[in-house]
This record gives C-alpha cells, structure tokens and sequence, in this order.
C-alpha cells in the first residue's frame, strides 16, 4: 500500500515536472534551433539571483515579493540578451556563457557569509521538487498554461524574437524556484537533442520529457537520493536512448 504521506509528496512533486516538462519541450527546440544552448543556464542563474536577493533583503519574504524580483531580474537578462542578438550575434553564446559565470559568481559571494549558505546554492542548483506542494503547483499553473496557449494558439508573435525571449524569461522564473538550475537546463535541452532526428520533433521532445520525469522521481524515492541530480540523469539516460532507438530504427529499415 502507497501511504497518504508518500502521495501528499509525489502528487504535487509529479505535476510540477510535468507541467515544466510540457511548456520546456517546445520552447527547448526553439532554443536548439536558435543555437543559443547557455540561455538556459544564464537565464535561470539570473532568475536565481533574484530569489537570492529577494531573501536576502527581507527576511522570509512573501511569495509575490520573491516572484517579482525572479522575475526582474530573469527578464533583464532576456532583454540584454536580445540586444546581444541584434548587435552582436556572432559572440551572443559566448556573452550568454560568461553571463551565467558572472551570475553564478555573484550568488556564491553573496551567500558566502550566510550559516546556511550552502544549503540555500544546492537548492538554488539541484532544486527541491520533492518539497514542491499543491499551493506551489496552482501558483505556476497559469504561467505555464498561458504560454502553452499562445505558443500554439499564436505561434508567429511566440516565436518572435522579442517575445520569445519574454515567454523564456517568464517559464524559467517559475522553473527555477520549483526544480532548480541543472533540471531547467536538461529538461529544456536534452528533449530537444533526442528529437532531432525525428519528423515529429515536438511529440518526441514531450514523450522524452514526460518519461524522464516519471522516471526520475520513481527512482529518487526509491533509492533514496536527491530527486534533483537523479532528474537530469533521467533526461540524459531518456534522451540517448530515443536516439539510439532512432538510428538502430533506420538501419533496420534499410535492410534488404
């Protein structure tokens, strides 16, 4: 018998990765496509930065005051990014990299000094999702709801530029403070590299996502182990094998 407790902890744990899961996918194969890998990294470290300010000039601060200052702060770097893409495009990856380097840097000296600085990084990096709850859940909901809805419903203003990097900044705000940095980062890149090869690039990226999630948190309980690491090994362990099933699908098929 699964008791009350374990399913008080998976439920809220399991809607969170899959929502993230759903909204990474589509918005992670722009990202492959646009060939800017390390937004993910950059944006979520300054959306982490924000949270880290947030608790550190007020102490346990209210939620909409930690959401507000993520949020400043993930879409100022969105915005210094698309001035990057407009005038300098061929060194946009590499200012997005030492962006996320500076950002990280940044959070580390300002935790330094803090009792409980380590704990508060790990958690920044690797995430709490086994500590997300149901309130957590129906907050986010509708950020990711309504990028889904005009992603789909309004893909040519979605895929703008200007708007991208808006809907971007807006997603990994919410992400970052639910599963933390490494599983913002797999669950928006390694979708998108497993479906690559494929015709149905979307469908596959959600099928990689949704089944390193499940996988992921089954596992972590299971084992007893951080869910947050065991998460990205999902993703990767997912991600090449849809790949492998690709191309070991193609040689088969070109058999005589």
């Amino acid at each position: 018998m699964i008791s009350n407790e374990l399913i008080a902890i998976v439920g809220p744990a399991l809607a969170a990765g899959l929502i993230i899961a759903l909204t990474h996918a589509p918005l992670g194969l722009e990202v492959l496509k646009r060939g800017i890998i390390f937004i993910d990294l950059a944006i979520a470290q300054f959306a982490g930065l924000g949270v880290v300010a947030a608790n550190i000039i007020w102490q346990e601060p209210v939620w909409w005051i930690v959401q507000s200052l993520a949020l400043g702060f993930a879409l100022l770097a969105a915005l210094l990014f698309r001035c990057v893409e407009k005038k300098l495009p061929k060194e946009q990856e590499a200012i997005i990299g030492s962006s996320f380097v500076l950002a990280a840097s940044i959070a580390l000296l300002v935790l330094a000094d803090r009792p409980h600085g380590g704990e508060e990084i790990q958690h920044l990096l690797s995430g709490q999702i086994l500590f997300v709850t149901w309130r957590d859940v129906i907050l986010h909901t509708p950020v990711y709801a309504s990028i889904l809805v005009l992603w789909f419903l309004r893909p040519d203003k979605a895929r703008h530029s200007n708007w991208f990097y808006v809907l971007f900044a807006i997603a990994i705000t919410s992400s970052v403070q639910l599963v933390g940095v490494y599983v913002v980062f797999a669950s928006l890149i390694l979708p998108a590299l497993a479906a690559a090869p494929y015709k149905q690039k979307q469908l596959m990226a959600w099928i990689c996502g949704i089944t390193s999630i499940l996988l992921g948190i089954f596992v972590s309980i299971v084992i007893d182990a951080p869910a947050g690491p065991v998460i990205v090994l999902a993703y990767a362990i997912v991600a090449l094998s849809i790949r492998i099933a690709k191309k070991t699908l193609t040689k088969f098929m070109q058999l005589p």
